[in-house]
């Protein structure tokens, strides 16, 4: 995955995590609970870290990270 795919506005959270597991740890470290959230296939990352208070850009830098 590419980052501009993690960039991608209508990619939601549980289909995110399903493809990618190994992100989990950065959602989980941080308390939020977007792994397997009821809601998790309606949010995207924008969602997210809108609700958690966290820089979009920073954590999409930081899941990109995990992905190389």
């Amino acid at each position: 995955m590419k980052r501009e795919e993690l960039d991608n506005p209508d990619l939601d959270l549980d289909t995110l995590l399903r493809r990618f597991p190994r992100l989990a740890p950065a959602f989980l470290n941080r308390d939020m609970l977007c792994v397997g959230c009821m809601v998790a296939p309606f949010h995207t990352l924008t969602d997210a870290c809108a609700e958690y208070g966290l820089s979009q850009e920073r954590f999409i830098e930081e899941l990109a990270r995990l992905l190389e």
